[in-house]
């Protein structure tokens, strides 16, 4: 079977600008969880966010670009340039349809939108920018990327919340599989406007919490709900044997396995599928529970929510039986773009032999016994790891990422 490995990484997140700042910020237990600066949100019930400061796009873009796109978009577009130079990829080197784009969305170009509307509302529609057709789209990210480097091979994208990230791995893995040899994926997302905060509150999970130290705690006895995030990860999904080919500069790792499940509809009283996701991922790669080092929890910091993860992950691995963590703390959930930044840690991870830690939690929940990773890094000696993620409406994605022998 063919194997897809990962070759290039980019990440923009809240506690980093680039793929080392942003591990450095990870081991050090740097959060940049804070009350949201992009707008006053004073006259909502959440003020918290994972926010990316000191992002310059004009600097990173052609000027071109900036009147078209979302700040979204812009930080997908950075992101993917800099997986490509990580991977040593140049496009324009390489069979155009030899090289496609999957990313993840849960919203789109929410704060582009925003505006748009208000221009309409307020000036008229003739005010309103040709640029609202298709800036808003939760498929602009995967168009912007494909026509500024020129992919013409498969393209698409997956709306899943948090499971997305995973899905648009595991659907680039595919395409290699299907003879895509190159494919750029992940997700960066965020909706950090009054729009976007509006459509995120009825969910009843974000925290109104006022204490960055304690908005969000996944698996915390004092957990009160989650803190959104703006940012994420494009990985390069290359056909091993073509990476190798081409000279690739570096594999991180191999994607070794992938699943993707459904919870059953709410009052049936059916099991959670995320058990089941993990199951089918390990039976994916040929693997059982005792190979996989590390979790890197979806870590949801609702009550209940943890509470079914935790049970999953020790129904399968037993009770404190593997560590657990969840970087997320510092950065909040990023939406889509929230599981592809823990794909990229999880592979700096495996690099380094290093597990990052889950940092402000101390008391587990009732009923969570895990071995969580807690305050400092652990040194571990690592090759194979396992990303969790979860979607609002009940999405269920599993990914498996083992080392590779050069």
């Amino acid at each position: 079977m063919t194997a897809t490995v990962i070759t290039g990484l980019g990440v923009l997140a809240p506690n980093g600008l680039d793929t080392a700042d942003y591990w450095s910020s990870v081991l050090a237990g740097r959060s940049a969880i804070r009350r949201l600066s992009h707008f006053d949100p004073s006259r909502y019930p959440a003020v918290l966010a994972g926010e990316i400061h000191g992002f310059d796009a004009a600097a990173r873009l052609p000027s071109r670009l900036l009147p078209q796109t979302d700040r979204m978009t812009r930080l997908a577009l950075v992101a993917a340039d800099a997986a490509l130079a990580d991977a040593g990829v140049v496009p324009a080197e390489l069979p155009e349809y030899g090289m496609g784009v999957v990313t993840a969305s849960a919203s789109g170009g929410f704060e582009f939108g925003q505006n748009e509307l208000q221009n309409l509302w307020s000036r008229g529609g003739e005010h309103v920018s040709a640029y609202q057709s298709f800036a808003w789209f939760y498929a602009v990210n995967t168009g912007q990327i494909s026509i500024r480097h020129g992919l013409r091979g498969h393209s698409g994208v997956l709306v899943g919340e948090q499971a997305g990230g995973l899905d648009a791995l595991g659907q680039a893995r595919r395409q290699n599989r299907n003879g895509t040899p190159l494919v750029v994926t992940g997700g960066v997302d965020g909706s950090l406007c009054p729009w976007g905060w509006v459509a995120q509150l009825p969910s009843g999970r974000l925290s109104h919490s006022t204490d960055p130290a304690a908005g969000f705690l996944p698996f915390d006895e004092r957990a009160c709900g989650h803190v959104p995030g703006e940012g994420g990860a494009i990985l390069i999904a290359e056909e091993l044997t073509a990476a190798r080919r081409r000279g690739a500069r570096q594999v991180y790792g191999e994607v070794a396995g992938y699943a993707s499940t459904f919870d059953p509809a709410p009052g049936t009283g059916g099991e959670p599928g995320l058990r089941r996701a993990i199951t089918l991922a390990l039976a994916d790669a040929d693997l059982t529970a005792d190979a996989v080092d590390v979790v890197f929890a979806d870590a949801a910091g609702v009550a209940e929510l943890d509470l079914a993860e935790a049970e999953a992950i020790d129904a399968v691995f037993g009770p404190g039986a593997v560590p657990v963590t969840a970087p997320k703390t510092m950065t909040g959930r990023l939406y889509s773009g929230g599981a592809p930044l823990d794909l990229a840690t999880a592979l700096l991870a495996l690099r380094h032999g290093v597990i990052p830690p889950t940092v402000n939690v101390r008391t587990p929940a009732p009923g969570v016994d895990l071995d969580l990773v807690l305050a400092q890094p652990r040194p571990a000696t690592l090759r194979t790891a396992l990303v969790l993620a979860r979607g609002y409406g009940g999405f269920n994605s599993a990914v498996l990422l083992r080392t590779v022998d050069h």
